[in-house]
């Protein structure tokens, strides 16, 4: 199954969105498609066996609109370039039409006011009253500047659907061909006993403020697409590379894997990589969200788009392209913006039947007022007002103009979310489970204690040490770096040419590792695996309970099937631990720390960061059933996990959250990422999830009412109470600025700041 990204033109409501869906959905093959009309955006999955690309692009165009591929899912800073310029011409065509309806429109309201007041007015001059000139005047708006409204509407008739653009097609070019008879043939009106009053000031009004209103939204719209141009715009547009001694500035789509890049002080990173020479100091602040710069020195991986603060250092280009982390947190942040909240699913069913709704509307108002009062005039200014002044762009932006603004927010603030529906179901959480080891500590551990049985020569120490480290090099795990340094520390050779050489090596998952190293057994593992291997370990019971009530892991290291000694390894708690679990605690959730460590040593780091609840002695393939039994208690749980031991349970949690810093099969499996790796980043996912809901109901509540109130009082509804008619120009404003009060309560997510909880 694949899936693709496709960039959409022509739209200009939530239906047009429907229509989009519908279309490609139809496509053989296509196995789900999810529409985003704020962000423009289609997300397409599909086999590929059945159908393509080419084939979903035509079902796009036969339906009316125009789609185009995002390159590999990720444009680069000239493809953004390319987009602005579009955007640019669109604008500055829509800004020429905007000022033409407005000064014509003008015009034509000034000639037409003793026709609406009835009474003659001195200052404005008799030649404006005439309706043929008012005629001329309305002809360019309505057939240059409202062209649109009629293609579009066209297009949508074609296709057997309704759109925004056929409601204000039809209700202008019913005020306009009205507005025809009484200027061609006044004199028929005069006998009838009716006045001949035309509306050209109605259409052409409506059109100018529909007009600015899209301008206004347009503009609003790219204001909430801003976090996407921004991470763009952070790419360096060259890198100065080292070849053959000299440097040589290249632009940065040349660069490849294993140029070995200078960086001066202040300039930015062009790529990912490794520093081979040199020191520094490195703001990482743009893609982490962190404001301390961080200190790197020869071996350190650093980040394209960081920028370089002090010294200047040589690195060697290891990811390029649309690997950076820097491409893979726009393409995150797209996907996000591209998806569906479940929260929209309402909206979505309104506007599946809303246009023809109002259609329907309109012509019962027609009938209605007609009938009742025998008015044509009123009959026809009520039906044009329902016409204009129902419009379901409003419920369609509702919610992906602020799922756009949340997730590029989250993305400033080093938080990357996946998907709309993460970012709703995350304001729901009821528990949180952390992980231990590079969740909550450092993730870094160190030897403290190396114990050996009594008896254990000094030579004999060295020679288990190197039979550890030697087995322990073959593993990822974060302990087994820690014995490989520590026997570094002590001068025990285990990474060169005097290594001892290791066979059927084996990783028992949450247990140890195994293996024949100089041709002697050697397990190295828990206290508990060594006891299902019936091994003795009572000789060196007392040191581990020390140690494990000092908060220290306790590996055993066996050698021929008998205990040999035990090291005591020491993981650094995180500094903002503490202050970000306690935070997550007073934000009414309750937090629950997951680990393989044994039970003291758990408890006592659960004691140093306040947690009350322990789950400790956790095989990996046990953490997602562990994640089922807290989800059968009725709860939201939220799994926030590093290691390729989290993966599952970070899987099967309602929302798994990665730390950035762990592995890449960690962040895979997870619905949020972390790219620093601090644990206040959760705090403020949680927030952000918090703020982004409120925002989304706000639009969703104005939306619906302003549609509610709006059809039943353009409608007529007022009038036998209060005499009171909504004059359609009112209609036609009101219409046009619903749309962009939403997407105005929406940028205000752009003010978000993260609370720090004391």
């Amino acid at each position: 199954m694949e899936n693709t990204t496709l960039k959409l033109r022509g739209m200009s409501c939530a239906s047009c969105a429907k229509s989009i869906e519908e279309a490609i959905s139809s496509v053989n093959g296509v196995n789900e498609c999810i529409v985003n009309f704020g962000a423009e955006l289609a997300t397409v999955k599909y086999d590929s066996r059945q159908t393509n690309v080419t084939a979903i692009q035509k079902a796009v165009d036969e339906a009316g609109y125009s789609a185009y591929l995002l390159q590999e899912q990720n444009p680069t800073a000239k493809e953004d370039e390319a987009e602005k310029r579009r955007q640019s011409r669109e604008t500055n065509e829509l800004t020429r039409k905007v000022v033409v309806s407005s000064i014509l429109s003008g015009i034509i309201v000034i000639g037409s006011i003793p026709m609406m007041t009835g009474l003659p007015v001195p200052f404005i001059p008799m030649w404006l009253h005439n309706p043929w000139l008012q005629l001329v005047l309305t002809i360019p708006i309505q057939f240059w500047c409202g062209l649109s409204f009629y293609s579009n509407a066209w297009k949508a008739f074609k296709r057997h659907a309704a759109t925004m653009d056929t409601l204000v097609a039809l209700g202008t070019s019913t005020a306009f061909i009205y507005s025809l008879f009484p200027t061609f043939f006044p004199s028929f009106f005069i006998s009838q006993g009716l006045r001949p009053d035309v509306y050209y000031e109605a259409s052409s009004v409506i059109i100018a403020l529909i007009l600015l209103g899209k301008l206004l939204e347009s503009r609003a719209k790219k204001q909430t697409g801003e976090a996407i141009r921004k991470l763009i715009g952070l790419q360096a547009k060259t890198a100065c590379l080292i070849r053959d001694g000299k440097e040589i500035d290249i632009p940065i789509e040349e660069v490849q894997i294993g140029d070995v890049i200078l960086v001066r002080p202040g300039e930015k990173i062009p790529v990912d990589g490794e520093v081979v020479d040199g020191t520094s100091t490195i703001d990482e602040s743009m893609v982490t969200g962190e404001s301390v710069p961080i200190k790197k020195l020869p071996g350190d991986e650093v980040i394209g788009a960081t920028i370089n603060k002090t010294g200047s250092f040589k690195f060697k280009a290891t990811r390029v392209g649309k690997d950076t982390v820097l491409a893979q947190i726009v393409q995150l942040v797209q996907q996000a913006q591209a998806s569906r909240a479940p929260i929209q699913r309402l909206a979505d069913q309104v506007t599946g039947w809303f246009v023809p709704a109002v259609i329907a509307a309109a012509l019962l108002t027609f009938v209605i007022w007609f009938n009742v009062m025998g008015n044509l005039t009123l009959a026809l200014i009520t039906t044009v007002g329902v016409l204009i002044i129902a419009c379901p762009c409003a419920l369609g932006l509702a919610t992906p103009t602020s799922v756009m603004v949340g997730t590029g927010k989250g993305a400033e603030n080093g938080i990357l979310i996946k998907g709309a529906d993460s970012l709703e179901l995350a304001h729901k959480i009821k528990t949180i489970v952390l992980d231990k080891t590079g969740t909550i500590t450092q993730g870094k551990p160190t030897v403290t204690d190396f114990i050996t049985t009594e008896g254990t020569a000094n030579s004999n120490e060295i020679k288990l040490l190197q039979l550890a480290a030697s087995l322990e090099r073959n593993s990822e795990h974060p302990l087994a770096e820690a014995v490989v340094r520590y026997a570094q520390t002590q001068n025990v050779e285990t990474l060169h040419v005097t290594s001892l050489q290791v066979k059927n090596f084996e990783a028992i998952a949450g247990s140890g590792v195994e293996g024949v190293v100089d041709n002697r057994l050697v397990q190295i593992g828990t206290q508990r695996w060594m006891s299902e291997l019936d091994l003795e370990t009572q000789a060196l019971l007392k040191e581990k309970e020390r140690l494990e009530y000092l908060g220290k892991t306790v590996i055993y290291i066996a050698v021929d099937c008998k205990i040999q000694g035990l090291m005591g390894i020491s993981d650094a708690v995180k500094p903002t631990s503490t202050q970000a679990i306690k935070a997550l605690q007073k934000l009414g959730l309750e937090v629950v720390m997951l680990t393989g460590d044994n039970q003291r040593t758990a408890e006592t780091i659960a004691r140093e960061v306040g947690i009350k609840r322990v789950l400790a002695e956790v095989r990996p393939n046990q953490k997602a059933d562990t994640i089922k039994t807290l989800q059968s208690e009725g709860k939201i749980v939220a799994m926030v996990g590093d290691g390729i031991n989290d993966a599952p349970a970070l899987a099967q949690a309602d929302v798994g959250i990665a730390i950035g810093t762990g592995t890449d099969v960690a962040i895979a499996a997870s619905d949020i990422t972390l790219i620093s790796g601090d644990l206040q980043g959760v705090v403020t996912a949680i927030q952000l999830s918090h703020a982004t809901i409120r925002n989304i109901r706000q639009n969703l509540f104005f939306a619906f009412i302003y549609n509610v109130a709006g059809i039943p009082i353009a409608a007529g509804i007022l009038f036998p109470i209060f005499g009171w008619l909504l004059n359609p120009i009112i209609a036609g404003g009101a219409m046009a600025f619903s749309s962009v009060s939403v997407l105005t309560n929406a940028l205000r997510l752009r003010n978000f700041r993260p609370k720090r909880i004391a």
